[in-house]
């Protein structure tokens, strides 16, 4: 299905995109008299406000994935997929109160350089090739993939016209500026993906009501399918196994939520880049709020249209454009596409520039991550221990521009939708749980050694196997047991730090490691700001989950 674009919508989008590009090399330029060094390269020269920190974390977070893939759940099992939003903002308000404080004392650049600062160099490179290593060929490469793939559902485009495309819009400013020029590339990129997202939810709720606005339109959905607005699934939904009741709000989505936003260097390393450890708190507060919205922009046109292709009259209504390429259960994804076909000219251009800057945003951060994790980590600590700063950001920019050529090399290779969404659950699923005990324990366990975090990161993938297996039909013996994927990964998760736990203290004795990081109360004491922000999100959550329960 190709939705038809006027001129109008061209123009637009080519607007935003020499938009980006321009304010991208503007803010790349080195100044007057001043070469670019390693600080302004990979950290925009600490000197990030909160605003940009916020926005440009959301940018970074939302892609392809989320505009086709959650309105795509929203439409096969509605709102309960909003709980990877939702428990993201309480995530974002843990990162920000307990470990960006110990982040930013110890000046880091990269997340890797902390694991040796309170392990060992051995175990900081170990990791360093494993990031670098799932950023490209897993991240960066399932990236272009849907981003190519939603270009092509939409516009038409071949999928290889859509990697190279949108793989050199990304290189075009990311490359040469680096963090500046991706973060504050975000704040514009951000503004589009919202703006964009809540036409395509206004459109469809106006339709669903018949023309009475959004309102009406949510009460009518609501009416229509009051099953797609349950939080917590029951064990007789088929989609349990995804989202597993109860086990959402205490098991492994706060393993997958505490990975991802507090360790993942191409999240956390804008906030690294702040102009100080409290700007940098109110960025996460600002994205911990547009957390909240986002289900409205990503989940609620899925439902919209669920209720849009079982109702017959106002799928008459819709013309014959409607009936072509309709979503189903079984092909979901085709939800957020089908929407577009339906927005009046211009419209649709702001709403596949929100799609472009989702795409573009999360690909520029994780190649700006790459770069710096290979070339502080790998290139300083073996290649060049004395390099200049001149062949430092050269580096950054060569070691980026060829994680891109062989991302765009295997995007192609990645095969259907749900098994590029797979590759990516099943493969930092499986390693997640070991690295977030390693994280933890090292952070707020002085006992923990580094024998004891390299025996347990190792022990964590056996234990991850053992449960992955299960459902592959060994369930039948009594020795495996079957349980909902983010189950497991809670159960790794604990398991791994209990291992580290008994190897750390059968190696010291009970006696505090020498590299254990001292902890005070006042490390962790935040702005009433931060404390009124943190508490409203709380509030917001509480009455939320309290109203969708069931």
């Amino acid at each position: 299905m190709t939705t038809h674009f006027q001129l109008l919508d061209y123009l637009i989008f080519i607007g935003y995109a020499l938009l980006i590009l321009g304010v991208g090399l503007w803010v790349s330029r080195d100044k007057k008299g001043h070469q670019k060094n390693a600080e302004d390269y990979f950290l925009a020269s600490k000197s990030l406000p909160w605003w940009a920190i916020g926005a440009s974390l959301i940018a970074a977070n939302i892609s392809a994935e989320q505009f086709i893939g959650m309105s795509g759940s929203g439409f096969a099992l509605g709102l309960a997929i909003a709980s990877y939003e939702w428990m993201g903002a309480i995530t974002l308000i843990i990162v920000g109160k307990y470990f960006l404080p110990i982040f930013i004392e110890k000046g880091l650049y990269t997340i890797p350089e902390f694991v040796e600062k309170r392990y060992s160099t051995n175990l900081k490179t170990i990791l360093a090739v494993f990031w670098i290593g799932l950023y490209v060929f897993v991240n960066l490469a399932s990236v272009l993939y849907l981003g190519s793939l939603a270009l092509e559902t939409i516009m038409g485009i071949p999928m290889i016209y859509g990697v190279i495309g949108l793989a050199l819009f990304a290189a075009a400013y990311s490359l040469y500026g680096g963090l500046s020029a991706v973060a504050w590339t975000d704040v514009i990129q951000v503004v589009f993906l919202v703006l964009g997202g809540l036409v395509t939810t206004y459109l469809a709720l106006n339709t669903v009501s018949g023309g009475e606005g959004i309102l009406s339109g949510l009460k009518t959905v609501y009416e229509a399918a009051p099953d797609r607005f349950s939080m917590i699934l029951d064990k007789s939904n088929p989609e349990y196994k995804n989202l597993p009741g109860i086990g959402v709000l205490v098991g492994g989505l706060w393993v997958a939520n505490l990975y991802y936003w507090g360790f993942n260097q191409y999240i956390i390393q804008r906030t690294l880049a702040a102009k100080s450890l409290k700007e940098s708190q109110k960025g996460i507060l600002l994205a911990g709020f547009l957390k909240l919205i986002l289900p409205v922009i990503v989940v609620v046109p899925g439902i919209a249209a669920f209720v849009m292709v079982n109702d017959p009259e106002i799928l008459a209504s819709l013309g014959d454009a409607g009936l072509k390429n309709l979503p189903s259960v079984g092909q979901a994804d085709k939800a957020y596409p089908w929407l577009l076909q339906f927005l009046p000219t211009g419209l649709k251009g702001v709403a596949f520039a929100a799609l472009a800057a989702a795409i573009v945003s999360s690909l520029a951060s994780m190649l700006n991550s790459t770069s710096t994790i290979f070339t502080m980590d790998i290139y300083k600590q073996y290649i060049n221990k004395n390099a200049s700063d001149k062949a430092t950001v050269n580096t950054g920019r060569i070691s980026a521009g060829v994680a891109l050529i062989i991302a765009c090399i295997m995007a192609p290779l990645l095969g259907g939708i749900d098994q590029a969404f797979q590759f990516i659950q099943e493969y930092t699923g499986i390693v997640s749980p070991g690295i977030l005990a390693v994280f933890m324990l090292g952070l707020f366990w002085k006992k923990t050694t580094n024998k004891g975090a390299i025996i347990g990161a190792l022990t964590s993938i056996p234990i991850a196997m053992y449960f992955k297996v299960a459902p592959k039909g060994w369930s039948t013996s009594n020795f495996f047991v079957d349980v909902p994927w983010m189950d497991q990964m809670g159960y790794t998760a604990v398991l791994t730090a209990i291992v580290i736990v008994i190897a750390s203290l059968i190696q010291n004795k009970g006696a505090d490691d020498d590299k254990g990081i001292p902890l005070t109360g006042k490390i962790f004491k935040t702005s009433p700001l931060f404390n009124i922000g943190a508490f409203a999100i709380m509030i917001i959550l509480t009455v939320l989950y309290a109203m969708l329960w069931k």
